[in-house]
Protein backbone atom coordinates (compact mmCIF):
# COMPACT_ATOMS: atom_id res chain seq x y z
CA UNK A 1 0.00 0.00 0.00
CA UNK A 2 1.48 3.30 -0.87
CA UNK A 3 2.37 5.98 1.52
CA UNK A 4 -0.13 8.64 1.64
CA UNK A 5 1.24 12.63 1.30
CA UNK A 6 0.96 15.25 3.86
CA UNK A 7 -1.78 17.68 2.73
CA UNK A 8 -0.11 20.44 1.17
CA UNK A 9 0.71 23.20 3.76
CA UNK A 10 -0.99 26.33 3.26
CA UNK A 11 1.92 29.36 1.88
CA UNK A 12 0.36 32.49 2.41
CA UNK A 13 0.17 34.73 -0.39
CA UNK A 14 3.45 37.76 -0.37
CA UNK A 15 2.33 40.64 -1.93
CA UNK A 16 4.73 41.55 -4.89
CA UNK A 17 6.08 44.19 -5.84
CA UNK A 18 6.62 46.26 -8.73
CA UNK A 19 10.10 47.09 -9.98
CA UNK A 20 11.93 49.83 -8.78
CA UNK A 21 13.28 51.45 -12.01
CA UNK A 22 13.69 50.16 -15.42
CA UNK A 23 17.34 50.95 -14.74
CA UNK A 24 17.86 49.94 -11.13
CA UNK A 25 20.88 50.36 -9.01
CA UNK A 26 23.68 47.91 -9.69
CA UNK A 27 23.10 44.44 -7.51
CA UNK A 28 25.90 43.18 -5.57
CA UNK A 29 27.77 40.09 -7.06
CA UNK A 30 25.38 37.39 -4.42
CA UNK A 31 21.92 39.04 -5.82
CA UNK A 32 23.41 38.63 -8.94
CA UNK A 33 23.96 35.56 -8.68
CA UNK A 34 20.21 34.97 -7.55
CA UNK A 35 18.99 36.59 -10.49
CA UNK A 36 20.88 34.04 -12.50
CA UNK A 37 20.10 31.20 -11.18
CA UNK A 38 15.96 32.00 -10.81
CA UNK A 39 16.66 32.81 -15.00
CA UNK A 40 18.47 29.39 -15.42
CA UNK A 41 15.96 27.82 -13.45
CA UNK A 42 12.81 29.41 -15.84
CA UNK A 43 14.75 28.36 -18.87
CA UNK A 44 15.34 25.12 -17.44
CA UNK A 45 11.66 24.72 -16.70
CA UNK A 46 10.64 25.71 -20.31
CA UNK A 47 13.06 22.40 -21.56
CA UNK A 48 12.21 19.80 -18.78
CA UNK A 49 11.00 17.32 -21.50
CA UNK A 50 14.29 17.69 -23.49
CA UNK A 51 16.22 17.62 -20.22
CA UNK A 52 14.44 14.17 -19.23
CA UNK A 53 14.42 12.64 -23.10
CA UNK A 54 18.37 13.45 -23.42
CA UNK A 55 18.93 12.26 -19.33
CA UNK A 56 16.97 9.17 -20.25
CA UNK A 57 19.00 8.30 -23.21
CA UNK A 58 22.12 9.23 -21.03
CA UNK A 59 21.54 7.19 -18.31
CA UNK A 60 23.95 4.05 -18.00
CA UNK A 61 26.35 5.60 -20.58
CA UNK A 62 29.73 7.05 -20.03
CA UNK A 63 31.63 8.24 -22.80
CA UNK A 64 29.43 6.82 -25.68
CA UNK A 65 26.41 9.55 -24.20
CA UNK A 66 27.89 12.25 -27.01
CA UNK A 67 27.65 9.97 -29.45
CA UNK A 68 24.08 7.66 -28.66
CA UNK A 69 22.17 10.56 -27.83
CA UNK A 70 23.25 13.06 -30.10
CA UNK A 71 19.70 13.89 -31.57
CA UNK A 72 18.43 14.56 -27.93
CA UNK A 73 21.23 16.64 -27.24
CA UNK A 74 20.73 18.61 -29.86
CA UNK A 75 17.51 19.12 -29.03
CA UNK A 76 17.71 20.45 -25.56
CA UNK A 77 20.84 22.70 -26.58
CA UNK A 78 18.37 24.20 -29.47
CA UNK A 79 15.39 24.39 -26.95
CA UNK A 80 17.47 26.13 -24.05
CA UNK A 81 19.20 28.62 -26.58
CA UNK A 82 15.65 29.30 -28.28
CA UNK A 83 13.99 29.97 -24.57
CA UNK A 84 17.56 31.51 -23.30
CA UNK A 85 16.93 35.71 -24.26
CA UNK A 86 17.63 38.97 -23.18
CA UNK A 87 14.13 39.54 -22.43
CA UNK A 88 14.02 35.86 -20.63
CA UNK A 89 16.62 37.74 -18.33
CA UNK A 90 14.76 40.77 -17.65
CA UNK A 91 12.02 38.77 -16.79
CA UNK A 92 14.01 36.60 -14.33
CA UNK A 93 15.31 40.42 -13.25
CA UNK A 94 12.01 41.55 -12.50
CA UNK A 95 10.59 38.60 -10.83
CA UNK A 96 13.57 38.80 -8.41
CA UNK A 97 12.50 42.57 -7.16
CA UNK A 98 9.18 41.47 -6.88
CA UNK A 99 9.56 38.85 -4.39
CA UNK A 100 12.06 40.94 -2.31
CA UNK A 101 9.22 41.28 0.47
CA UNK A 102 8.99 37.33 0.54
CA UNK A 103 12.83 36.91 0.97
CA UNK A 104 12.87 39.74 3.87
CA UNK A 105 10.04 38.00 5.80
CA UNK A 106 12.46 34.39 5.13
CA UNK A 107 15.07 35.84 6.74
CA UNK A 108 13.05 37.19 9.48
CA UNK A 109 11.47 34.02 10.01
CA UNK A 110 14.97 32.84 10.00
CA UNK A 111 16.67 34.92 12.25
CA UNK A 112 13.81 34.52 14.58
CA UNK A 113 14.28 30.42 14.63
CA UNK A 114 18.09 31.31 15.42
CA UNK A 115 17.09 33.19 18.70
CA UNK A 116 14.89 30.81 19.78
CA UNK A 117 17.10 27.97 19.41
CA UNK A 118 19.87 29.99 20.98
CA UNK A 119 17.46 30.54 23.88
CA UNK A 120 16.39 27.22 24.40
CA UNK A 121 20.48 26.33 24.14
CA UNK A 122 20.82 28.25 27.50
CA UNK A 123 18.02 26.71 29.14
CA UNK A 124 19.06 23.56 28.34
CA UNK A 125 22.25 23.96 29.65
CA UNK A 126 20.61 25.29 32.88
CA UNK A 127 22.15 28.96 32.57
CA UNK A 128 20.42 30.43 35.98
CA UNK A 129 17.47 32.81 34.45
CA UNK A 130 19.82 36.10 36.01
CA UNK A 131 23.56 34.44 34.35
CA UNK A 132 22.44 33.55 30.43
CA UNK A 133 22.67 37.29 29.28
CA UNK A 134 25.55 38.83 29.15
CA UNK A 135 29.46 38.23 30.20
CA UNK A 136 28.72 35.84 32.42
CA UNK A 137 26.65 33.51 30.35
CA UNK A 138 28.66 34.14 27.64
CA UNK A 139 31.77 32.63 29.59
CA UNK A 140 29.77 29.75 30.87
CA UNK A 141 28.73 29.10 27.30
CA UNK A 142 32.25 29.31 26.25
CA UNK A 143 33.46 26.35 28.91
CA UNK A 144 33.69 23.17 26.92
CA UNK A 145 31.94 20.43 29.03
CA UNK A 146 34.82 18.34 30.89
CA UNK A 147 34.24 14.64 30.33
CA UNK A 148 35.97 12.33 32.27
CA UNK A 149 36.52 14.46 35.37
CA UNK A 150 39.91 14.68 35.75
CA UNK A 151 41.41 17.78 38.08
CA UNK A 152 41.86 20.93 36.01
CA UNK A 153 45.77 20.65 36.49
CA UNK A 154 45.63 17.82 34.23
CA UNK A 155 44.79 20.54 31.22
CA UNK A 156 47.27 20.66 28.62
CA UNK A 157 48.48 17.22 29.48
CA UNK A 158 47.67 13.42 27.26
CA UNK A 159 44.70 11.97 29.10
CA UNK A 160 45.51 9.65 31.74
CA UNK A 161 44.04 6.71 29.45
CA UNK A 162 47.16 7.50 26.67
CA UNK A 163 49.64 6.53 29.61
CA UNK A 164 48.68 2.93 30.05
Amino acid sequence: MAAMAPPPAEVEEVPRLPMPSRNPLPLSSAQEAQVRELYHSRVRSYCAAEIKQFADCALGRTFTAPFKCRQQNRAMNNCMITHATQTEQDAAREEWFATRLKRQREREAKEARRIEQERFHKEWWGLPIEDREGDKGRDIMKKAERVGGFPKRDEGQLSKDRHR
